[in-house]
């Protein structure tokens, strides 16, 4: 089989899964990515520059393209179907809003710069308190109001929009202004 052929079928594969895949779990998967990301910029060495970059620019890939199918498909799904998670939704999306723009900045900004680190490792903070946040108050919520078929369907569309969502951290800042 040729490495062409490998990739498709890989390729297929993964979106099968995503099909099957209901939204919190594919929501999960991705805040365990970005958190790998996260452990490996925390054991880069100091003056480990270019490792610290390569690390921030995936991150940034990660995070926008989980900030928009959350904004995009998954939040408004929550808040609409189930209004108790209306206040959890809000204040979802302000963190976003602050987690977009230390992304933003932290695209341009030269990781030999003093202020890098400190950049991420608040960043680092905020994302994880995001994810606490949602896994552990408002995810159950939704969880038991929608069920396994709707969650479903949910995750088969956020999956599909991954393929849409922008590059650019700052083009989310409108999602929700």
């Amino acid at each position: 089989m040729a490495a062409g052929e490998a990739d498709g079928q890989l390729a297929e594969s993964r979106r099968g899964e995503a099909r099957r895949m209901d939204a919190i779990v594919l929501l999960k998967d991705d805040h365990k990515t970005v958190e790998k990301l996260f452990k490996a910029f925390e054991k880069a060495g100091k003056g480990a520059h270019k490792e610290k970059q390569r690390i921030v620019g995936k991150i940034i890939q990660e995070l926008t393209v989980h900030a928009y199918i959350e904004e995009e498909i998954f939040y408004p799904s929550a808040r609409h179907e189930v209004p108790e998670t209306g206040s959890h939704v809000l204040e979802s999306v302000e963190e976003h809003h602050v987690v977009v723009w230390m992304l933003s900045e932290l695209k341009n900004l030269d990781p030999a710069d003093e202020r890098y680190d400190a950049k991420v490792t608040v960043l680092i903070e905020n994302v994880r308190h995001h994810v606490e946040e949602e896994e552990q108050e408002w995810f159950p919520q939704v969880r038991k109001a929608l069920g396994r078929n709707r969650l479903q369907e949910l995750g088969e569309r956020m999956g599909k929009a991954k393929a849409d969502a922008p590059s650019d951290p700052l083009s989310l800042m409108s999602a929700w202004a």
